[in-house]
């Protein structure tokens, strides 16, 4: 590592998976309009731990955030990392709030989500509050 940033992010040649991906100690921004997302709080919310066998989330996978002294589950909706062909890429790394069975924890989605989320089907209540897809 060389001041702060990854070695493939110093170089313009490659860019590995693991630099712009979401794992522990990532910072994200909660884009539903929940209580808990929204106050302003003195640390953002961090990733603590990512719910796969690599430790790297993408879009649609689970994470468990440390926000405002609290441990909640949350749903990857964007990240910064540029995915397969034809999807998109945010400028932030953006999460929904959910419930331990799933439910989303707010009543809206600010931000447009990636259509990709739509085709696994998994997370039927988490489409039904977004407004616009890309």
């Amino acid at each position: 590592m060389r001041s702060g940033r990854c070695e493939a992010e110093a170089s313009e040649a490659s860019i590995t998976a693991a630099c712009r991906a979401i794992q522990k100690l990532t910072r994200v921004r909660v884009v539903d309009n929940s209580a808990l997302g929204n106050t302003p709080y003195h640390r953002p919310p961090k990733c603590i731990h990512v719910y796969n066998k690599t430790g790297v989330g993408k879009v649609g996978d689970k994470i468990l955030l440390a926000i405002k002294g609290e441990k909640k589950k949350a749903l990857i909706v964007g990240h910064k990392m540029p995915g397969p062909h034809m999807t998109p890429r945010f400028d932030s790394n953006n999460v929904v709030l959910i419930e331990d069975n799933g439910n989303p924890i707010g009543t809206r989605i600010k931000t447009p989500i990636p259509y990709t989320l739509r085709q696994k089907g998994e997370f039927s209540k988490v489409l039904a509050i977004a407004r616009n897809f890309v």
